[in-house]
């Protein structure tokens, strides 16, 4: 649509790359329920703590994107509504009829979840038998189609259970080992302090997302700095979401950005656009998360505001 509406192919893409990783940081989130297992912290928490970053990363992309559209018109392209065959519109009431059911299952899920209803894992359950009941109400899920979901689902759920066993028994070995212990007597020994260790740590999973996944990462590194975190008494659900966010600008940065290759691979090879002109689309919204991220970090609160 962004491409019939005039608007560049590096502009579309990155728009896409860079707004994917929305549905990682406004809740509900796996990459949170990940961390809250690895952390033992309460996903409640860290799902509360994801909305305000969440709504000023939004309003950070929505004024990069102006003012793209101001000093850099020829990024961002476009086409004036009259030059664009938008078809017929559709009225408030079809608007409505379409909007309402999608609605009020969001309004359910979240609205349960903060009410205290049910827990996330609960809150997952009952997304999907709603998301279930709109579909046979629709007429739009045969036995094939159910069958077919059942059965990703499955293969899901196996993975991160796989993920979720391997991160324990690296957890365990990594304390058995002592190279936790040893990790946290070298931060405090070396007088590198908290802000030393925050920015390393920062760097290393920057450069960690070019080559890896953001489970993977959370996995890999969560459990070998958070025996110094707890030591210098960090607050986890605040350090949760700069995590989030430093693993999420990795996976648009160059040489190996996941995400990159994901939006690359969903194309397909027929697509004249490459992987040169997705980076280039992602580098601006890589650059303004870099900047919440600063943010977040700079003040703690937007984090730990609504807690």
């Amino acid at each position: 649509e962004m491409l019939r509406h005039g608007y560049t192919a590096r502009f579309a893409v990155g728009v896409v790359a860079g707004s994917s990783v929305l549905g990682m940081l406004i809740p509900p989130s796996l990459l949170l329920i990940l961390y809250g297992v690895l952390t033992e912290k309460s996903v409640g928490d860290l799902f509360v703590a994801g909305i305000i970053p969440g709504i000023v990363l939004a309003i950070a992309y929505s004024v990069g994107i102006l003012l793209m559209g101001r000093f850099t018109p020829g990024f961002v392209g476009g086409a004036s509504l009259t030059a664009v065959d938008s078809g017929p519109l559709l009225s408030v009431s079809q608007m409505a009829l379409r909007m309402v059911p999608v609605a009020a299952l969001v309004a359910l899920v979240l609205g349960g979840l903060y009410a205290g209803l049910f827990t996330p894992t609960e809150a997952g359950a009952v997304g999907a038998a709603g998301a279930l009941v709109l579909a046979i109400l629709k007429r739009k899920l045969g036995w094939a189609a159910l069958w077919q979901v059942l059965v990703e689902t499955g293969r899901i759920t196996a993975s991160i259970c796989f993920l979720i066993i391997a991160a324990q028994l690296y957890s365990r070995m990594l304390a058995v080992s002592g190279v936790t212990e040893l990790l946290r007597a070298l931060t405090v020994s070396t007088g590198l302090g908290f802000p030393g260790l925050l920015t390393i740590f920062v760097i290393v999973v920057l450069l960690l997302g070019t080559i890896l996944d953001s489970s993977s990462i959370m996995l890999i590194t969560i459990p070998l700095v958070l025996p110094a975190l707890v030591s210098f008494n960090v607050d986890l659900i605040w350090f949760g979401i700069v995590t989030l966010l430093a693993v999420e600008i990795g996976l648009l940065t160059p040489p190996f950005g996941i995400a990159v290759f994901v939006i690359k691979a969903t194309l397909g090879n027929s697509s004249p656009i490459t992987l040169n002109d997705i980076f280039a689309g992602a580098l601006p919204f890589a650059a303004i998360m870099l900047v919440v991220l600063l943010l977040v970090i700079a003040f703690p609160w937007l984090a730990t505001a609504l807690l």
